[in-house]
């Protein structure tokens, strides 16, 4: 693999202005990656304000309703803050501290990765913005308070569909106008090298814990684990440990929104074309060469693109990528809410969704992980206006 591509993905079509900065970053992580100060300061943080390991949790119940392998839910929900993201902004935040940097920005869509962003500014005391789709702080208000209670500075962004993409274009112009003091926290698996590898890095805790935690409660691994997709760097974290492992199969769920063929999706896997965009080589969702307008009920799965090692992944055969439906999520979302108790967020909930499909297809001596990347109390409301109940 060469550096900064997966297969012909990947790479850096960027500003000349960007350019020393990456240059920078990446001479920076490949020295702390392997430095054993940083490993121990980061891994303190990761049990300690984190809360890892987090749990692999046997869903006795929803696999008693399916019949068929166990369902396993690894829960990145129980994690500070909510969900996966804090794996990675732990990360990248140390890093930019260890390089100087005084600032933190960052894009979200779900609020989420803004979330976690602010969280870890104010523990490392430094400065915080966060840029959102104005769509996006309407439908996740409560995420807005949250960034703005923990003492970020949120802008809604105007330009565009007012959503994810837009979010992620306008925190790349402000970085380039401000590098010098200024690290951006980008919060997936995309972009240009080298954030597509510092983000897997850091999120590939999620299956090496997995991994060993199935090993000690089923004595061997599991016939498959699934993940929701949208940039995908809760599907590469829980993917990455088990690339090696050639019986596992790795499914990623993409959002397919009101269904692939109404034009109203985020299947940039399953409806896609080869593109280039927000500083890499992938598969995106276009209209007419340009582009196009992404679409899912789930705020954190509305982006046209996908990160390039799952472009990678899904052209060598390694991992299968599927659509799920907004239809469809909310049934699982509501199912596993109501056989074990778990309020998911909406994006992990396609992943729920079509574990329920395989496992009744697969042997009860099989398994499967399902990864819980997020909690659900910001999609209450959404869920509640899908189904028409007023809250």
């Amino acid at each position: 693999m060469k550096a900064g591509r997966f297969g012909a993905y990947g790479g850096q079509y960027i500003p000349e202005t960007l350019m020393n900065e990456l240059i920078a970053l990446e001479e920076a992580y490949n020295w702390y990656k392997n430095n054993s100060d940083f490993k121990t300061e980061l891994n303190e943080l990761l049990i300690n304000y984190a809360g890892r390991p987090s749990l692999l949790y046997y869903a006795k119940r929803i696999t008693q309703a399916l019949g068929g392998a166990k369902i396993y839910l690894k829960r990145e929900d129980l994690n500070h803050t909510g969900s996966h993201k804090i794996n990675n902004v732990l990360g990248q935040v140390l890093l930019a501290k260890k390089m100087g940097k005084t600032r933190v920005i960052a894009e979200t869509g779900a609020g989420q990765h803004g979330v976690a962003t602010a969280t870890v500014a104010a523990l490392m005391g430094m400065e915080c913005e966060i840029f959102m789709g104005k769509e996006d702080t309407e439908r996740q208000a409560l995420n807005v308070f949250r960034m703005e209670l923990l003492g970020a500075k949120v802008h809604a962004v105007t330009s565009g569909t007012m959503t994810l993409k837009d979010a992620v274009s306008e925190t790349m112009r402000e970085w380039a106008s401000r590098v010098n003091d200024t690290h951006y926290v980008l919060g997936s698996a995309v972009g240009p090298h080298p954030f597509p590898t510092i983000v897997r890095d850091f999120q590939s805790v999620i299956s090496r814990e997995a991994r060993e935690q199935i090993l000690e409660q089923e004595g061997k691994l599991p016939k498959a684990v699934i993940a929701c997709v949208g940039g995908g760097s809760n599907a590469i974290g829980m993917f990455h440990y088990f690339i090696d492992d050639e019986s596992v199969q790795l499914i990623g769920c993409e959002a397919s929104g009101q269904g692939l063929n109404t034009g109203k999706h985020a299947a940039a896997l399953s409806k896609g074309e080869v593109g280039i965009f927000h500083g890499m080589k992938s598969y995106f969702c276009q209209d007419n060469d340009q582009i196009a307008q992404a679409y899912s009920i789930s705020a954190g799965l509305d982006y046209p693109g996908v990160g390039p090692e799952h472009a990678y992944l899904y052209d060598i055969g390694r991992a299968e990528y599927v659509a799920v439906t907004d239809d469809e999520a909310i049934d699982a979302c509501e199912f596993l809410a109501r056989t074990e108790g778990i309020i998911c967020a909406i994006e992990s909930a396609h992943a729920v969704a079509y574990a329920c499909k395989l496992a009744g297809t697969l042997s009860t001596n099989d398994s499967i992980i399902v990864c819980l990347s997020g909690r659900g109390d910001k999609d209450v409301a959404t869920i509640a206006k899908f189904r028409g109940v007023k809250i």
